[in-house]
C-alpha cells in the first residue's frame, strides 16, 4: 500500500473516540474463553486453526468504537467481518501489504486499537520485541493469525462439528468449536478446552452448553 494510504488510515484511526480502558470488550459469547474476560492492551493474542474466531475477537471491540485492522489475510472480507458484527466504517484491510509488511503493522499498531496479521513467515524474534514494545506502549492488542512465540494468550481450534445435516441432506447451519486456551499472563495459563458456536445457529457467537455437546456426541 502507499505511503499516503497508511497515513491516511492512522490519521482516521487517531481519534477522540478512541476506547480507553484497561481491557477491551469482547463478544458475550466469548467472554468465557478469555482469562480477563477482554482482550488486555498491550497483549499478543494467537489464533490458530480457525480465522472465524479471530475475526469474533475484533467484533466486541470494534462496536465498542475501536478501530481495527486486518494485514496479510487477503481471503477476509468485508462480508465475512460484517457476519460476526464488525463495524466495517472501523475497520481497515490491508489484503497485500508487500515487502513492507513490518512497516505497516508497526505504524498501525501505534494508532489502532487491535491490529490482526498474517505474517508471511516466521517472525524474527528482534522484529517480534520491537513490535511487542510498540503495544505496551500504545495499548494495542495484536492477534496473529498464526504461531506467535511468547503469545500471552494462544487460542487454538481443535475440533469442530456441524449442525444442520440430516443423513447426508440439510444445510450446514451452525458450527460448535472446540478451543484450547493457553499462553501466559506473567505466569502461565493451564491449558483448558471450551466449546463455542461459531456461528451459533441464529448467527452471531454463543458459548456452546454442556448438554447440546453431550446431546451431539452421542
Amino acid at each position: 500500500m502507499s505511503v499516503a494510504s497508511l497515513h491516511s488510515l492512522v490519521t482516521s484511526a487517531n481519534d477522540p473516540a478512541r476506547v480507553d480502558t484497561a481491557a477491551l470488550p469482547l463478544l458475550q459469547g466469548l467472554t468465557g474463553l478469555i482469562p480477563e474476560g477482554g482482550l488486555r492492551r498491550g497483549s499478543t493474542v494467537a489464533v490458530e486453526g480457525t480465522t472465524s474466531l479471530a475475526l469474533a475477537l475484533l467484533a466486541g471491540p470494534a462496536q465498542a468504537g475501536s478501530w481495527c485492522a486486518v494485514v496479510g489475510a487477503p481471503e477476509l472480507g468485508l462480508l465475512a467481518a460484517a457476519e460476526y458484527g464488525i463495524a466495517l466504517d472501523r475497520l481497515a484491510l490491508i489484503p497485500q501489504p508487500g515487502q513492507a509488511w513490518a512497516s505497516v503493522v508497526a505504524a498501525l499498531v501505534d494508532a489502532f486499537d487491535v491490529v490482526a496479521i498474517r505474517p508471511a513467515g516466521p517472525v524474527p524474534p528482534g522484529l517480534a520485541s520491537r513490535l511487542t514494545a510498540r503495544l505496551r506502549k500504545h495499548g494495542g492488542v495484536l492477534v496473529s493469525l498464526g504461531p506467535w512465540e511468547g503469545a500471552d494468550l494462544r487460542l487454538t481450534a481443535v475440533d469442530e462439528r456441524w449442525d444442520g445435516l440430516d443423513q447426508g441432506h440439510g444445510r450446514l447451519r451452525a458450527r460448535q468449536v472446540r478451543v484450547r486456551v493457553g499462553g501466559r499472563r506473567g505466569v502461565a495459563i493451564a491449558p483448558r478446552d471450551e466449546w463455542v458456536w461459531l456461528p451459533a445457529p441464529g448467527g452471531g457467537v454463543a458459548p456452546a452448553p454442556a448438554r447440546v455437546r453431550v446431546l451431539e456426541a452421542v
